[in-house]
Order: C-alpha cells, then sequence, then structure tokens
C-alpha cells in the first residue's frame, strides 16, 4: 500500500476569508507563513446584512521548499 502524497493546495471555505485560511492551514498543518493565500471569493452578507448568504472561498498552496519536514 502506497502512502497517500501530502497535499499542497487546497480551497476551502467559510463564514470570512479570515476563517477559511485558518481552517485550510490547519488542514495542510502549516504556518501561515509557509502558504500563499489567494481569495477566491469574499463572504457575502444576506438579507438586512445577515451573515452566511454566500460563504468565503480561498485556495491556499504550501511555497516549495518550506513545507514542513
Amino acid at each position: 500500500m502506497t502512502p497517500e502524497p501530502l497535499k499542497t493546495s487546497i480551497e476551502i471555505d467559510g463564514k470570512t476569508v479570515e476563517e477559511a485560511v485558518k481552517k485550510a492551514l490547519k488542514t495542510l498543518k502549516v504556518e501561515r507563513s509557509k502558504v500563499k493565500i489567494e481569495v477566491l471569493s469574499e463572504e457575502q452578507k444576506g438579507l438586512f446584512g445577515m451573515p452566511g448568504a454566500k460563504p468565503a472561498k480561498v485556495r491556499v498552496s504550501i511555497i516549495k521548499g518550506k513545507e514542513k519536514t
């Protein structure tokens, strides 16, 4: 059985951009300084400014050479 390759990039969503980034860092098990963060979409508020109409989405990629060793 071959080991599962380490993920070097992940797309994830959250209530806010910051929440999505934190979830991605936890999933990838890396520090923020070792990744490139691309905001794919900002969160959109619902009717009357209520949160949750559309979540924020980010792509977080590990910068080559900065993986956890």
